[in-house]
């Protein structure tokens, strides 16, 4: 199996490089899992709190399920992927059975800010966008998918997310082995690492 892990701030287009990547090749050869996914169960807050916690920050993350799932899939076992709920800040009670292929996508924010992940990692991709394109197109989909107000968005951004860019993942840029500019579709990066998954 050939891991791939696709990382990047917030807004900065790994959503449309693993879209690109995943309509390349037939289903039964590529499957997708998302650090997303993989917030940690907080059923044991309140929606209050719930809504304070900093989700940009790797403590959020189930690194240990996440690392146990993708060394299962590695071993050609299926596994269950939680499923998480934007609105209600938590995972739902519902999971998707998630079964091995030749290649596994792995895409997030955080995904190479932990050592154990990395090291499972074949190929690690870095989709970089200037801030203020990564702020546009977090207001864009953040009102249109998630339910969320402009001045949510905003206040998050200042308090959160860019102290979050810049302290873990744009640091975490060092880690990859290709780096995808974003500010614009960059269909030459793309179609290397579509290359590469061919030659492997």
């Amino acid at each position: 199996m050939l891991i791939i892990g696709i990382a990047g701030g917030t807004g900065c287009g790994k959503t449309t490089v693993v879209n690109t990547l995943l309509e390349q090749f037939p289903a039964k050869e590529v499957t997708l899992i998302s650090q997303d996914s993989y917030y940690k169960d907080n059923t044991h807050l309140s929606f209050e709190k719930r809504c304070k916690i900093n989700y940009d920050h790797p403590e959020a993350i189930d690194f240990d399920m996440l690392c146990q799932h993708v060394k299962a899939l590695k071993m050609g076992q299926s596994v269950q992927q939680p499923m998480y709920s934007y609105e209600q800040h938590n995972r739902t009670k519902e999971t998707i059975k998630i079964t091995p292929q030749k290649v596994l996508l792995i895409e997030g924010i955080l995904i190479l800010t932990h050592a154990p992940l990395r090291d499972l990692l074949n190929i690690k991709v870095f989709v970089h966008a200037d801030a203020d394109e990564r702020l546009i197109r977090r207001l864009k989909r953040d009102t249109a998918e998630r339910g969320r107000d402009v001045v949510e968005i905003l206040d998050r951004y200042q308090t959160t997310l860019k102290p979050m860019h810049d302290a873990f993942i744009e640091p975490s840029k060092t880690y990859a082995d290709i780096i995808i500019p974003n500010n614009h579709y960059n269909t030459v990066a793309i179609d290397v690492v579509k290359s590469i998954i061919q030659n492997r």
